[in-house]
C-alpha cells in the first residue's frame, strides 16, 4: 500500500486566519509542509510578511493577506486576494479568536461580549460562507474550525468565551450537515491549554497550571505543532469520510 499521498495537500489551496502566531501559524506550517500553497492572514501585515518569510525560506509556498476578521467587509477582500492570488480555495480553517475578558462571567461587559461572539462565531460563519462558492468545485474541500474544549464544557473565567465555542461546536455541525452534499467536509478542533500567546494568563500562572495539570492524564500543555497534525489529519485524503467531528486535544482533560 501506497501511503505517500495519504496526508499530502499538493495543489492544494488553503486559506487560515489567526495565522502569525500560535496555533494558526503551527496549523500553516504544517500545510505548507504538505505540499499545500498557504495563505495565513491576520491584523498586522508586517507580522504576516515575518512569518511568511520564515516558512518561504524552509521552501514552502506560503503568503500573508492582512485581515480583521471582526470586519465583515475585510473577509470579502481576503476571499477575493486569495482567489486572485491562487486561482481557488480548497481548505479553510476558522481560527481567529478573541478574548478580552478573564472573570465571573456577569462581569462581562456587552461590549466584550459582543467583540467575542463576532470574532469568535459571526467571522467564522460569514467567511465559510463566502469560501462557499470556492469550495464547491474543489475535489477535497475541507473546512476546519478551531473551537475549545471550553465549548463541550465552560471553562472557569472564561464564560463567554465558552459560550462563543459551544457556538461555533453547532455551527460545524450545521455546515457539515448542509454541505455534504456539495463534497464539502466540515469538522472542529476543540484544544485544551495549548502554549501559546493566546493561553499564557493560564500557562504562566503557577497555580493555575497546578490545578489544570491535576485533571490531565498527560501531564503538560500541548503545542501548536500537535494541533497542526491533527488539523492536517482533518483537512488530507486521510479523513475523506470524516465530517461533523468534534476532536480534542487536550491531553486527556475531557476524558
Amino acid at each position: 500500500m501506497d501511503l505517500s499521498s495519504v496526508f499530502s495537500l499538493d495543489g492544494k489551496v488553503a486559506l487560515i486566519t489567526g495565522a502569525s502566531k500560535g496555533i494558526g501559524f503551527g496549523i500553516a506550517e504544517m500545510f505548507a509542509a504538505a505540499g499545500a500553497k498557504v495563505v495565513i492572514s491576520s491584523r498586522k501585515q508586517e507580522a504576516l510578511d515575518e512569518q511568511a518569510l520564515q516558512l518561504n525560506a524552509k521552501g514552502y509556498e506560503v503568503s500573508g493577506i492582512a485581515c480583521n476578521v471582526g470586519n465583515m467587509e475585510e473577509l470579502k477582500v481576503l476571499v477575493e486576494k486569495t482567489v486572485e492570488r491562487y486561482g481557488g480555495i480548497d481548505i479553510l480553517v476558522n481560527n481567529a479568536a478573541s478574548n478580552p475578558v478573564f472573570g465571573p462571567v456577569h462581569e462581562t461587559t456587552l461590549e466584550a461580549f459582543d467583540k467575542i461572539m463576532n470574532v469568535n462565531v459571526k467571522a467564522a460563519f460569514e467567511l465559510s460562507r463566502l469560501c462557499y462558492p470556492h469550495l464547491r468545485k474543489s475535489a477535497g474541500a475541507s473546512v476546519i474550525n478551531i473551537s475549545s474544549i471550553g465549548g463541550i464544557s465552560p471553562e472557569q473565567g472564561l464564560g463567554i468565551y465558552s459560550v462563543s465555542k459551544a457556538a461555533l461546536i453547532s455551527l460545524t455541525k450545521v455546515f457539515a450537515k448542509e454541505w455534504g452534499d456539495s463534497k464539502i467536509r466540515v469538522n472542529a478542533i476543540c484544544p485544551g491549554l495549548i502554549q501559546t500567546k493566546f493561553s499564557e494568563a493560564l500557562w504562566s500562572n503557577e497555580k493555575i497550571m497546578s490545578m489544570i495539570l491535576k485533571q490531565l492524564a498527560i501531564k503538560r500543555a500541548g503545542t501548536s505543532e500537535e494541533i497542526g497534525a491533527m488539523a492536517l489529519f482533518l483537512a488530507s485524503p486521510a479523513s475523506t469520510y470524516t465530517t461533523g467531528a468534534i476532536l480534542t486535544a487536550d491531553g486527556g482533560f475531557t476524558i
